[in-house]
């Protein structure tokens, strides 16, 4: 196969993720899951029928308790406008967030104008920040793409440590497959043993106060705690840029300027590691999502990726400058880490292949207790790949 980029015919995913595939039409493997989920959260009176029919039960199984559901929230468009939805459907969440240390100033002020508008209660947890530097410095030393699961798998064990805490059965989710998309294993994977794996190889730091997500969680907190993840955004049409506005106008929400961006880590991580030693620009996935749902031009996208730079130069050095030295690494280590051949994390231990094995088994019983599908075995599901071929049509 050449190593010439090659693009879907579609939207603007291309061989930069090593495992995408193209059926003969030329279209990925993720357009086909768009479309896929689009016929499964119907935008119709069908799945308001089904929407409804959770809100109920959310308010049912939370009856005379404090809360009836647990929401995360980042101070980012998709949590915020989560918390908007959730005060008119009348639900009555405990907000969670978790503290990494790299809350910028804005997603502050945006979490705390938010919930104090909309009246919820607000509770943190906040990460030993000596741990998770050092977890932080172990998974940039470990030369894969994956810089950031310490962040997304504290986030999703901190939820689930709430709801049991609280005896809340129902985790909204904020994820919107019409405006995210799908990320790539290759550019992102993360799971409970990885994360161990990793910090024993180069971590220097007993994981003691950072929520880890195993098998065993999973396993806990969905069968016998029987708590559920309920996407809410699946059902709701979903517009980013009309939903800022609405946001400023009645949350004084500000906006910071990229996808992930209300963290100071994710923002040079998305912005600099990985477009610099990766050669991952994460806007790809973003921007064919939005094709997809029709919010943006294939050309457009493609002219924003092919003239533009995913972070401005002088905000990659600032940021460069405050990263490396919050993380207590001198320039030479850092640069040095940035010239390490890239990795997978295949060849770390992880649960990818028990998953993988398993996939049917545990996607129905998770179905039994989430009304969806774990998002890490949504790329693992034959029917995502449904007339897909090896063959690889190249467009430009």
């Amino acid at each position: 196969m050449s190593s010439e980029i090659q693009r879907c015919t579609r939207c603007v995913m291309d061989t930069t993720d090593p495992w995408i595939r193209f059926d003969s039409g030329g279209i990925c493997q993720y357009c086909h899951l768009h479309d896929r989920l689009e016929q499964e959260y119907p935008l119709d009176s069908s799945g308001e029928d089904v929407f409804y029919g959770i809100i109920d039960e959310i308010k049912r199984r939370g009856a005379n308790k404090p809360y009836d559901c647990v929401i995360g929230v980042s101070g980012g468009t998709d949590s915020t406008y989560q918390l908007y939805l959730a005060k008119k459907l009348h639900l009555r969440p405990l907000v969670v967030h978790f503290d990494n240390g790299w809350d910028t100033e804005i997603a502050v002020s945006n979490i705390k104008n938010a919930t104090e508008k909309l009246g919820f209660d607000l509770y943190t947890y906040v990460v030993n920040w000596e741990e998770f530097k050092n977890l932080q410095i172990a998974f940039l030393k470990a030369s894969t793409p994956d810089c950031e699961i310490p962040t997304d798998i504290g986030i999703k064990a901190t939820l689930y440590r709430a709801a049991a805490e609280n005896d809340i059965q129902y985790i909204v989710n904020g994820h919107s497959f019409r405006t995210e998309g799908k990320v790539p294993i290759m550019w992102s994977y993360g799971d409970g043993r990885y994360i161990k794996s990793v910090q024993k190889i180069y971590g220097s730091m007993k994981l003691s106060s950072f929520p880890n997500f195993t098998l065993f969680d999973l396993f806990y907190y969905s069968y016998l705690k029987h708590i559920k993840q309920f996407r809410l955004l699946y059902y709701f049409p979903y517009n980013k840029k009309s939903i800022k506005e609405l946001l400023k106008k009645e949350l004084d929400w500000q906006d910071y300027g990229g996808h992930h961006y209300e963290s100071v880590y994710t923002r040079f991580y998305q912005g600099y590691i990985l477009p610099e030693k990766f050669g991952i620009d994460k806007r790809k996935r973003e921007f064919s999502a939005l094709i997809r749902s029709g919010q943006l031009g294939r050309r457009q996208a493609l002219d924003i990726l092919n003239n533009t730079a995913p972070m401005p130069k002088d905000q990659a050095k600032s940021d460069r400058i405050y990263v490396i030295k919050k993380l207590g690494l001198s320039n030479d280590e850092f640069f040095d880490i940035m010239r390490q051949k890239p990795r997978s994390f295949l060849e770390f231990p992880n649960y990818y292949n028990i998953l993988k094995r398993y996939r049917t088994v545990i996607t129905s019983l998770y179905k039994l207790v989430s009304h969806s599908t774990p998002p890490i075995l949504m790329e693992m599901e034959p029917s995502c790949h449904a007339n897909v071929s090896s063959q690889v049509k190249t467009t430009h």
